[in-house]
């Protein structure tokens, strides 16, 4: 008799819907002759003095477990990282974890903070873990729907209408995914000034900190009044191209750590020694290979906006990320049509708005962190796509020749 294996399991966990952007890639997978948009990853490869210090480290046995939060000479450099770059101080003996990745450190947040039925604020579109994320740790997310008129960006008006009695935090991604928005530093203080006002926690997702193009970046918890509310969420994926190696990190008040790091402690131990001896000469003597990687995505993010608005896609100008997110409306079709028509067609694979919540629908993510080969010759072929459904744009066989 065939196990009824239903009554088992999680009822939160059950009703996750399966990641929307990895559908995408699975199918394109397993289909030749495919340029890949949709991938949230350098094209880069991590640079090699810290693909060294991670091999070194190796070589001199370094494999023993480290302390819970992280290498302490680690947790120093994060400190003098984010004292220097962002204007934010942190001791590195208790404000300070190594996880991994940011997703898991953005996990621990939630779970820290969240008491059944709280309501954390998500601006969308939004990653698509955050709101799983809430859900597991007992929250209840409620979407923040931004619109194109203004960028996408988050109004104060709009966060006061939006607070409730069982409002207990907001989570912040600037620059943004998937819209590549950056609010500045006075946008954002008029955030914080709500933000105090409610009493709410910020839970602050800067993994794009080192990809903002137009302005200075500013840290939330770098505004007046917001470092004892604010969790610090970062790490080394997209500015250094360490994706795979899965780092990340937390930094907030004390109290917030102590119990992040019990969950940490039960769940993860730490993080990988050899990969933390890595992240060390990352923080350390790095920083020139982060700016030239940043002027080449900044290059193309100016080539791609520039030409998608050609070929009649509507698309802003992101502050940061390596994304675009072109309004797709003139088309007739849904994200979700559009992006499966487009990679059986045409072979490009993009990511359909709606799976980073519903303000998402009618709008696709691009990614440009691939190379300028690649990015004109999946913008020809997009192009001919929106020429075989009736869209046409201005001068472009002139722009993609």
């Amino acid at each position: 008799m065939k196990q009824d294996y239903a009554h088992y399991l999680s009822k939160t966990a059950k009703e996750l819907q399966p990641s929307g952007i990895r559908k995408f890639f699975d199918l394109a997978a397993s289909m030749k002759d495919v340029i890949s948009l949709g991938v949230g990853e350098p094209d880069f490869i991590t640079p090699w003095n810290i693909r060294e210090a991670a091999i070194l480290s190796l070589e001199q046995g370094e494999t023993a477990y480290t302390a819970n939060p992280g290498l302490l000479e680690l947790r120093q450099e994060i400190t003098n990282y984010l004292g220097t770059r962002f204007g934010v101080e942190y001791d590195p003996k208790n404000q300070i974890i190594v996880t991994i990745g940011a997703s898991q450190a953005i996990d621990l947040a939630f779970r820290a903070i969240l008491n059944q039925g709280d309501e954390v604020l998500i601006v969308e579109p939004a990653f698509v873990s955050y709101a799983p994320l809430v859900s597991i740790a007992g929250g209840t997310p409620v979407a923040l729907s931004t619109s194109p008129e203004n960028g996408f960006k988050l109004t104060p008006e709009q966060l006061e209408n939006a607070i409730t009695e069982k409002t207990k935090a907001i989570l912040l991604c600037f620059p943004n995914n998937p819209t590549g928005t950056s609010l500045n530093k006075e946008e954002l203080t008029e955030i914080a000034r709500i933000v105090e006002k409610h009493d709410l926690i910020v839970v602050s997702d800067e993994i794009y900190a080192e990809l903002t193009y137009d302005e200075v970046f500013t840290s939330f918890s770098a505004l007046e009044g917001m470092y004892d509310r604010t969790i610090l969420i970062n790490g080394f994926s997209k500015g250094f191209a360490m994706t795979g190696w899965r780092l990340g990190l937390l930094a907030a008040p004390a109290p917030f750590v102590e119990v992040m790091l019990k969950i940490f402690q039960y769940t993860t131990m730490c993080a990988p020694t050899m990969l933390q001896h890595g992240a060390i000469e990352a923080l350390r003597n790095s920083f020139h290979d982060v700016e030239t990687m940043k002027r080449s995505y900044r290059r193309r993010r100016n080539f791609v906006v520039q030409t998608l608005n050609k070929i009649g896609l509507d698309c802003h100008i992101p502050g940061g990320a390596f994304y675009v997110f072109p309004s797709i409306k003139a088309t007739g079709l849904t994200s979700e049509q559009f992006a499966e028509e487009l990679l059986m067609q045409e072979r490009v694979a993009v990511v359909p708005g709606h799976v980073f919540g519903e303000s998402g629908e009618g709008y696709v993510r691009c990614s440009y962190a691939t190379s300028m080969a690649q990015l004109q010759e999946a913008l020809k072929r997009m192009q001919r796509f929106l020429e075989s459904k009736g869209v046409y744009g201005e001068n472009t066989v002139e722009i993609l020749k």
